[in-house]
């Protein structure tokens, strides 16, 4: 292990040939199942954030304050434990199958894409981008299902828009993406060719990591992930996330479980009970069903329609190709 860069693979082994690295709710889990179905791809069931799991920005969940101590993920402490964490997440792997994995907060975290450009093997990245306001409606959603949206879409743009904007903020992301990966490494996929032609895109995915797409069961084509479930009653749900945002069963304080370490006082930290109890009674009464969500108001898409057009008008120029016609 080199102490003086904790954040460089101990083994070029150790790290995926490939990363899905967002953008989120863009297809990319449809995308992950389809790739895990190739019998020459390994990948991991779960997304990983790894390489950006103490960017507090990106990952709240990944720390929590019980009143005396922060519990948070920290690579640099121990580096040789979170290391053998990642490595064992692709333990299922042959030697000749190709490695991936999906973490789609990498587009969005400077941090991670840095940490990713340093490493000796030259990891290819695939980045899946949909039309902004589309996405950015769509990510709303998720929020609410996972309890991090405390108000309406609408309001939620006035009091916290940032939650909501910086994940479609493609043309940023691109720029600093590009500034640490040579576009040959890069594969930029529309979520709307994606859907339309999802053989063609899928071919030149295939080439983009020098695999046979022949190989891919036809099955695969078929793949749908993430289909829609909201809560029954979505304003009870605000609610409560608005009254008991701490007792959300939503922590992820334990997801590098193989890094469980007691803090100074010698006390594993654990969730609290009596918040899992409430949940568990509250899903009974608000439970997730399989649903779509309501259209986004029409004055609400012009609106947002209007904003991203002005902050993507560089985004033809970056991609070398005409994507403002396709999303506006």
């Amino acid at each position: 292990m080199h102490n003086s860069e904790p954040w460089l693979a101990p083994n070029d082994t150790d790290l995926p040939d490939f990363i899905i690295a967002g953008a989120m709710k863009s297809g990319t889990t449809t995308l992950h199942a389809i790739l895990n179905q190739h019998p020459d791809v390994y990948m991991p069931e779960k997304e990983l954030h790894f390489f950006d799991m103490d960017n507090l920005i990106q990952h709240p969940e990944f720390n929590t304050f019980d009143k005396q101590f922060w519990h948070c993920q920290n690579l640099n402490n121990e580096p040789e434990v979170y290391w053998q964490w990642y490595k064992q997440q692709f333990s299922g792997a042959s030697n000749n199958q190709l490695i991936g994995e999906d973490s789609t907060t990498y587009i969005n975290s400077e941090l991670a894409l840095q940490r990713l450009s340093k490493q000796n093997k030259k990891i290819k990245l695939i980045i899946m981008l949909r039309q902004p306001t589309a996405r950015t409606y769509s990510h709303y959603w998720h929020m609410v299902k996972a309890g991090r949206a405390m108000f309406s879409f609408e309001d939620m743009l006035q009091y916290q828009p940032q939650l909501l904007l910086e994940r479609s903020a493609y043309v940023k992301q691109l720029k600093v993406l590009f500034s640490y990966f040579a576009e040959e490494q890069v594969k930029v996929v529309l979520f709307e060719d994606f859907l339309t032609n999802k053989v063609k895109v899928l071919d030149e995915i295939c080439q983009f990591l020098n695999i046979d797409v022949e190989k891919l069961p036809k099955s695969a084509l078929e793949l749908h992930q993430n289909k829609a479930r909201i809560p029954k009653y979505i304003k009870l749900h605000l609610l409560k996330t608005r009254l008991f945002r701490s007792n959300n069963d939503n922590n992820y304080i334990n997801y590098f479980s193989s890094t469980e370490k007691e803090d100074n006082n010698k006390q594993v930290y654990s969730p609290h009970f009596f918040g899992r109890l409430a949940n568990k009674v509250y899903s009974t009464i608000n439970p997730l069903i399989e649903k779509q969500p309501a259209r986004i108001h029409p004055s609400t898409k012009v609106f947002l329609d209007g904003y991203f057009l002005e902050e993507m008008k560089e985004i033809n120029e970056l991609l070398k190709q005409d994507i403002l016609a396709k999303w506006f």
